[in-house]
């Protein structure tokens, strides 16, 4: 079989391994499309510190190839679990400073490889109506879940969203669908516009207006709560606080390789709640309920699939191209 190996930054190599040895309690997976992404490519390019030679790509799809377990027949298509947890056997004093949960492609070998072994705890089945591309974005519309959930989403609430790349977009389909009101906020026209094109009502520009423009938006009041999406660069911090009520709550959405800095005064000034979210792995399963049901729709992304063999070339065109259209999505198909 095929895998994809980081060997150092800069430098990745395809190489021949044999199929991976069945073993107790874990399936073999034979990985159809993995979803790279910016952190994919800063990982790449050596911006994100890992520890070498690592397999690249968190967000994958499959099918299961052997029959092995009864709740996985060979032939299901399944979600591959982009986050799994640390195991823990009790007999370590534990290091509460460490992440809960590995990030595979980056603190553990991603998805890049033709085949994979899985165990069921880390792996869930997609329905027919739920496509490849849109099994990909799963774990954005699970994290999007999460926050939503953090802050406690009510009927017809305001909620400012500071970032329009794709997980604030999505996310706020998924306010609207809950029949929220997402405010969306970000330094970048062309990211508004494309949102606006994706069915976001509210698209306002950082700028010297924007807290005047969200509290017309909301008769006055700001926003009940606020979401700093990380991952969407060249907005401020202190946006969330600004544009929340008294009393509101505020999250934060980063990946856990992310490095946000934070003035906490507008918070402590507004008695705000501030949450952290980098992942919402709980959600997997309603994410696929949500994307089933169109709560959230990517459809308006530009998919751009790439065979395997210009897997590097995409990589390295993430540093070439800094400016790359908001709405491009890419894929690699490991079956070309």
């Amino acid at each position: 079989m095929n895998l994809w190996k980081l060997v150092e930054a800069g430098k990745l190599v395809r190489e021949e391994a044999p199929l991976p040895v069945p073993q107790e309690g874990l399936v073999r997976v034979r990985v159809t499309k993995v979803f790279l992404n910016s952190q994919d490519a800063a990982i790449y390019a050596g911006s994100l510190h890992v520890r070498y030679p690592i397999i690249p790509g968190r967000f994958a799809v499959g099918f299961v190839s052997e029959d092995k377990d009864p709740l996985f027949p060979k032939g299901t298509r399944v979600l591959l679990h982009g986050y799994r947890p640390v195991p823990k056997d009790g007999t370590e004093k534990r290091d509460f400073s460490a992440e809960d949960h590995y990030a595979c492609g980056r603190t553990i070998d991603g998805f890049l490889s033709d085949f994979v072994l899985v165990s069921p705890d880390d792996m869930t089945p997609l329905p027919a109506s739920v496509s490849d591309e849109r099994a990909l974005l799963l774990h954005q519309v699970a994290a999007a879940k999460e926050i939503s959930e953090k802050l406690g989403v009510q009927k017809g609430c305001h909620v400012a969203v500071i970032g329009a790349d794709l997980m604030g977009i999505l996310l706020c389909q998924l306010l609207i669908y809950q029949q929220a009101a997402p405010i969306l906020v970000d330094t970048d026209k062309r990211r508004l516009d494309f949102a606006r094109s994706c069915g976001i009502y509210y698209t306002v520009p950082a700028d010297a207006a924007l807290v005047d423009t969200v509290a017309s938006l909301t008769g006055g009041r700001l926003a009940g709560g606020a979401v700093y999406v990380a991952t969407a660069s060249g907005n401020d911090t202190a946006l969330p606080f600004l544009l929340t009520e008294r009393n509101g709550r505020t999250v934060f959405f980063a990946t856990s390789a992310n490095r946000v800095s934070v003035d906490l005064s507008g918070a402590f000034r507004k008695h705000l709640s501030v949450h952290c979210v980098s992942h919402g792995v709980k959600y997997l399963k309603t994410a696929i309920n949500l994307m089933a049901n169109k709560a959230v729709d990517p459809t308006l992304f530009h998919g751009n699939l790439v065979n395997s063999r210009k897997t590097e070339e995409l990589l390295s065109s993430y540093l070439a191209r800094p400016d790359r259209d908001v709405e491009e999505v890419n894929y690699v198909d490991l079956l070309q």
